[in-house]
């Protein structure tokens, strides 16, 4: 028995050693085995995780993510219409109310009615007399030729008798300095940063529509006149935001060469604000608000924004992140395919909201199930087994309260739609222009397009505006010191349309019947609107 124990009691390594070569290089080739499959192991959960992400990113499309619809593969799905078909053939349908502009009334006629007297008649050319009461009348609009207003100044230099001074004389108020009046400024202005031309664009335009010589740097010139004198109508259009009740904001990409910048919009119901900075961080988005913004601001759920305390978030960035659950499947599948079905519930009775349809109480009342189930869903994501889906139902859980802002604060809706689409105008110049090239190239921008969204938000003339803060920004000058005798500008007319009215006489012959009056309005299918 003792000798059994000392046996026992042998050190591994010894006991190994008195085992044959064989055994030793099997159990070696096993170690080394097995080691190679944990490595393989590894490696394989790797690149299932990264086939995940990549099938994730795959699948990205407008419906589940942030990108736009122009942007989507060719296999994602098509957005299928809630709307069943009316069967119905496409445009107008019988019996809807004309669209064509309305009746121009006498004072507005360019020269007075031309009558359209029948000599004889078309059936027995018997020559024909008298006067119909009721014509058929028929209103033309033409574009007249377009002739620019050339105005010249001469400053005439005057030497003084008595001490010798020579005094230039001083151009009258209002005129400027350059060759280009405010009107036509304005006009470059709102072709290039309203209607997205480029600047050869606009000098082709300008020379061959408008009859007005130009050239490139010029109208980069105008440019940044003109931005100079939006820059204090910008800067207060800006503080009005910081201090709205409620905003939205959004961002998007903006090439300033050769680096990478952030175009960013905040605005209310009546005013937006652009700006455009290098970053897409905090910093850049309380530059926009403002540091200390104590209304109610309606964005998706991006980190920048989260140092603002009163938060709605984008419903409809929301449902797409639904979307994207149920892209997932499995367990993810069916928590998306609930989400959804709840966000469309909550949509429908927001819009009888909207409609007056439903009273707030009412709706406050009904939403109450509505965000006990949400928030149940959302818990149960957070220990989903799709890692992706876990993580942004906890992220919406840690802002949770921002879900349901618009149900308690009115004048708050569910939606950033309002921001997507002013930015949308500002994404169609970015493909078209392919960001600036720097710092006053983008104080430009940004200034053309808080001013040309806030025009469209309160029903204005862009035109019209952007002439009257040149025309300010003119009568604000300094005086002229250089020595300049002959003063040459060109300034766009207040183009007006021709409206002529043609009375057609028509006589029948003698029958007894009543004439009765039947009016046919006419245009020129290739009618041009002037500015």
């Amino acid at each position: 028995m003792a000798s059994t124990q000392a046996r026992a009691a042998v050190d591994p390594k010894a006991r190994d050693g008195s085992r044959c070569p064989g055994c030793q290089e099997r159990d070696a080739i096993i170690s080394d085995l097995r080691q190679f499959v944990d490595q393989l192991r590894q490696r394989l959960r790797q690149c299932q995780q990264q086939l995940r992400e990549q099938r994730d990113r795959g699948g990205r499309n407008s419906s589940n993510s942030s990108l736009p619809p122009s942007s989507n593969p060719a296999d994602a799905p098509r957005t299928k219409s809630s709307q069943k078909p009316s069967g119905r053939q496409r445009g107008g349908q019988p019996g809807h109310p004309p669209t064509n502009p309305g009746w121009f009334p006498p004072e507005q006629l360019t020269e007075p009615p031309i009558l359209c007297r029948p000599e004889t008649c078309e059936h027995c050319q018997a020559p024909l007399s008298g006067c119909d009461s009721y014509p058929t009348c028929h209103q033309l609009i033409e574009l007249p030729p377009i002739v620019p207003e050339v105005r010249q100044y001469e400053r005439q230099h005057l030497t003084c008798a008595q001490c010798g001074h020579t005094t230039a004389g001083t151009l009258p108020d209002g005129v400027p300095t350059g060759n280009y009046g405010p009107r036509l400024q304005a006009f470059i202005a709102l072709g290039t940063g309203c209607y997205h031309l480029s600047k050869r664009q606009v000098e082709e335009l300008l020379t061959t529509t408008l009859n007005i010589p130009i050239s490139l740097g010029s109208i980069c010139n105008i440019e940044q006149r003109v931005s100079a004198a939006l820059a204090e109508p910008v800067a207060e259009a800006k503080r009005h935001v910081q201090q709205a009740a409620v905003a939205h904001a959004d961002e998007t990409s903006w090439p300033q060469q050769p680096d990478q910048g952030w175009l960013w919009v905040a605005l209310t119901s009546y005013l937006a604000a652009f700006s455009i900075r290098p970053q897409r961080d905090r910093a850049s988005a309380q530059d926009l608000l403002g540091p200390e913004f104590a209304g109610v601001l309606v964005s998706d759920r991006y980190a920048a924004y989260h140092w603002v305390p009163r938060r709605q978030l984008c419903w409809a960035h929301l449902r797409r992140d639904w979307q994207a659950f149920m892209d997932r499947g499995g367990t993810s599948q069916r928590l998306g395919r609930r989400l959804r079905h709840l966000t469309d519930e909550m949509f429908h009775l927001w819009h009888r909201v909207r409609d007056g349809t439903l009273s707030r109480h009412m709706f406050q009342f009904c939403m109450i199930d509505i965000r006990q189930q949400v928030g149940n869903c959302l818990r149960t994501g957070a220990n989903c087994a799709h890692p992706r889906t876990a993580g942004t139902c906890a992220d919406i859980l840690q802002r949770q309260a921002a879900l349901w802002t618009f149900v308690f604060v009115e004048g708050v809706e569910p939606t950033n739609n309002l921001a997507e689409r002013v930015l949308r105008q500002a994404v169609l110049w970015r493909k078209k222009s392919f960001g600036t090239r720097g710092p006053d190239g983008s104080r430009y921008v940004e200034r053309l397009l808080t001013v040309v969204a806030t025009c469209r938000l309160q029903g204005r003339n862009v035109l019209e505006y952007l002439t009257s803060a040149c025309t300010a920004a003119v009568r604000q000058q300094p005086a002229q010191g250089e020595r300049i005798k002959i003063h040459l500008y060109y300034l766009i007319p207040l183009i007006g349309t021709s409206v002529h009215a043609y009375d057609f006489t028509g006589f029948r012959p003698h029958s007894g019947e009543s004439h009765g009056c039947s009016c046919s309005l006419g245009f020129n299918q290739k009618m041009l609107r002037a500015p």
